[in-house]
């Protein structure tokens, strides 16, 4: 009962409530109340409509009344609170919910490959075209982004996720968040947290040391309560340390809210709850769910008579109200109830507008990472006469999957479509599907919008495959992953990281047949390619692009744009070389999850391990090349919590204009607790002319030295020595110098009591 006794507001009788409810007197029924007076503090307004609630009323607004819908009380100008799928876009709701049905939004590049652009502003304006639409079709709350940390390469959701790094994750949701929020829009924070899995995801339990959780697993979800002042969260399907995210006391009251401050409201996965009594007193807010009748879920009639009975003090939904409201008044969604609903509105113009249209065209172009080229790209339409293109991605279209990802887009330009949009008629193009993409349903809850295509025989698949490339002067292969049969879907994991539909084979057979081939991947993430990386002179990852997909691929592979895109997660040679399958801790046995590696989770482990990637993390190409020099690390006043500038010169030594992303890593000296060999802390993306040479600062707080001290339950920067590493990659670090913390420093998680940074020198 620990919550109860930590609220700190008044407890109102029932009888008072009917009477506020009602007014008092000819006086009071005057008076504007004062929760309409937009001159007061949020919290004021917040206290006085809360008092105006009857028991019912108040327990109406912590759960679902529809699939996407919490009701609202409509004589006191509360609406119902409307929300929609988001992380790439406003999901279609068409025959699968009860609310406003919303089509033709625009599908945005999948997030993870956002995270591959390392490009914090193209986040802000990313998450502003969701929030734009979202508001457009009166939704409030769009629900994403998602900021769980990539564990295993074979995470279903992984393609939604922002890669394998906190310090990453952070910086884009940050921006994303505010980008979209800006919009008068609530962001809904997801996976809260530790689901990094999607196999048994409703019933895995996660065990781990605080040390992983706080430094690997939390540092997003808090970098957006703190910096970004995101206003709602979602709790996770699995359980972690024995009791569900959903109804977590340690997750949700203690470090959330009380550590973070956070003030909004935390609500459900949808069907995310399962007992009332946890629910009611563990820190969910708003139970969601798909299955009526809404009024029995666990939060709804059940709760109600917890209340009545004294199971419950009405203080535990005055807490779970009162986050409400106050996300309704910073959304700005209360009205007088007494002026009447503006009639005749004029009809709203499309969501996805051509200026929407061309920035997903724009996170798609940044997006893609050239893992190797040996002089064939980019592609010279006038030397070519015959373009071969093969492989089942290269017609496929990708924003109608995955689950909650899912968007219907006004269009969708193909691989196919955008190279043909570039080349005109000048060049012939021949098109081979090669392989049978896999297919069936994406999530095994749910039927997908598009029906599979049918199977065809392999054998003359790849026979035609092959033909097509010996006819032609180049071949442009498009395969990789989809979102059906249980790859790249939510609610169900992969298998492995080999390509699907016998694809390693093909790639061989047409490479032999055509030396000229370019491979294109689509996907979430790392796949071997073992099998033929060698005999293929270029590869492109271009992750799920969006609905200007295929146009953005031609501009990159004719070179219209330069690929700038990183990788924001490792790719293995083989999925055994990864942590958790190395260590054996994946999937869990028992029903438990172990987190062994600790902290040791993509590029740590790779690095610390002394593993040879296929591909490590922050790594790709250019059509050009860069020089990195002229290191200089310039102390800060360290009360202003800024210990050093990390200052080189870039510039760009090739005869392309492009986009460099500088990395900063950090690497203790002698630690005084085990940590990686070195941790991401810094970043910048520089754009060049031929030629040009920019002057790059970086600035490392004290944050980036710290790790997390479980003893003294903060961020501890051990005085002593540090390396600083620049470079284009986590393996590719061309600058290093030497830093000196002169004092160790202790930070916690949340503000002291002034609201400020609680920090202290230690001795």
């Amino acid at each position: 009962m620990r919550l109860i006794s930590k609220i700190k507001h008044r407890i109102i009788p029932l009888f008072a409530l009917s009477v506020l409810a009602a007014g008092s007197g000819n006086a009071g029924a005057q008076e504007r109340p004062p929760y309409l007076d937009d001159a007061k503090p949020v919290e004021a307004r917040v206290e006085d409509l809360l008092s105006r609630l009857t028991l019912e009323e108040k327990v109406s607004l912590v759960h679902a009344d529809t699939r996407f819908t919490v009701a609202g009380v409509p004589r006191l100008g509360i609406p119902g609170l409307q929300m929609s799928d988001g992380p790439i876009g406003v999901r279609q709701e068409e025959r699968w919910s009860d609310t406003n049905v919303v089509d033709f939004s625009t599908a945005m590049p999948a997030t993870l490959g956002l995270a591959a652009t390392w490009n914090p502003n193209l986040a802000t304006a990313y998450g502003a075209i969701i929030g734009q639409e979202a508001r457009q079709c009166d939704k409030n709350i769009m629900l994403g982004p998602a900021l769980n940390i990539q564990r295993t390469p074979l995470c279903g959701r992984n393609f939604e996720y922002l890669g394998e790094d906190p310090f990453l994750t952070s910086r884009m949701a940050v921006h994303y968040i505010k980008g979209e929020q800006a919009q008068g829009v609530s962001s809904c924070a997801k996976h809260f947290a530790a689901n990094s899995q999607e196999y048994q995801r409703n019933s895995i339990n996660v065990e781990m040391d605080e040390r992983a959780l706080r430094e690997i697993y939390l540092p997003a979800f808090r970098a957006v309560v703190q910096e970004a002042g995101v206003l709602t969260f979602m709790g996770a399907y699995n359980l972690f340390r024995g009791q569900h995210c959903c109804e977590n006391d340690y997750l949700l009251n203690k470090i959330l809210k009380d550590e973070w401050g956070f003030k909004g409201f935390v609500m459900s996965d949808w069907g995310g709850v399962h007992h009332t009594d946890l629910a009611a007193l563990n820190g969910m807010d708003i139970e969601m769910g798909t299955h009526p009748p809404y009024e029995n879920n666990y939060l709804a009639k059940p709760f109600l008579e917890g209340l009545k009975s004294g199971q419950f003090p009405v203080s535990t939904v005055d807490d779970k109200v009162r986050r409400n409201l106050y996300v309704m008044f910073k959304l700005n969604l209360i009205h007088d109830p007494s002026v009447p609903a503006v009639t005749n509105v004029e009809p709203k113009g499309p969501l996805s507008t051509k200026a929407h249209q061309e920035t997903s065209r724009q996170v798609a172009e940044e997006s893609f990472v050239l893992l190797k080229n040996k002089n064939l790209l980019p592609l010279n339409p006038a030397k070519i006469k015959t373009i071969a293109i093969i492989g089942a991605n290269g017609t496929a279209r990708f924003a109608t999957g995955g689950g909650s990802s899912m968007v219907k887009p006004p269009y969708e330009i193909t691989a196919l479509q955008g190279i043909s949009n570039r080349l005109g008629g000048g060049v012939k193009l021949i098109y081979a599907q090669g392989y049978n993409a896999p297919g069936g349903s994406g999530r095994p809850d749910r039927r997908e919008t598009e029906e599979s295509p049918p199977l065809l025989n392999a054998s003359n698949l790849v026979a035609e495959a092959v033909a097509a490339a010996k006819s032609a002067d180049v071949v442009i292969y498009v395969g990789g992953l989809n979102h059906h049969g249980g790859y790249d879907t939510e609610g169900a994991d992969r298998k492995d990281i080999k390509l699907p539909g016998g694809q390693d084979e093909l790639i061989q057979k047409i490479v032999q047949a055509n030396p000229r081939t370019v491979v294109v991947l689509m996907g979430g993430g790392a796949v071997e390619m073992d099998a033929w990386l060698a005999k293929v002179p270029s590869v492109l990852y271009a992750w799920y692009p969006g609905l200007e997909g295929g146009n953005a691929l031609a501009r990159a592979l004719f070179g219209d744009v330069n690929p700038s895109g990183k990788l924001p997660c490792t790719f293995p040679q083989r999925l055994a070389d990864s942590p958790a399958h190395a260590l054996h801790a994946y999937p869990g046995t028992n029903g438990t999850e172990i987190y062994q590696e600790g902290l040791l989770v993509g590029y740590r482990w790779f690095d610390t391990k002394n593993i040879k990637p296929l591909f490590p993390f922050g790594y790709g190409l250019s059509y050009t090349t860069f020089k990195y020099s002229n290191l200089n690390l310039v102390p800060g006043p360290e009360a202003l919590g800024a210990p050093v500038t990390v200052e080189f010169e870039l510039a760009n030594t090739g005869s392309r204009a492009g986009a460099e992303v500088a990395q900063v890593y950090v690497q203790e000296a002698s630690p005084s607790v085990p940590r990686p060999l070195k941790e991401l802390k810094g970043f910048k993306k520089v754009l060049l002319q031929p030629g040009e040479k920019q002057k790059v600062s970086v600035i490392l707080d004290r944050n980036a030295f710290a790790h997390y001290a479980p003893d003294k339950k903060g961020w501890v920067a051990d005085k002593g020595a540090y390396k600083i590493l620049v470079g284009g990659s986590s393996r590719d670090l061309r600058l290093a110098g030497k830093f000196h913390l002169s004092e160790a420093i202790l930070a916690l998680d949340g503000p002291d009591q002034n609201g400020q940074p609680s920090v202290a020198v230690l001795k």
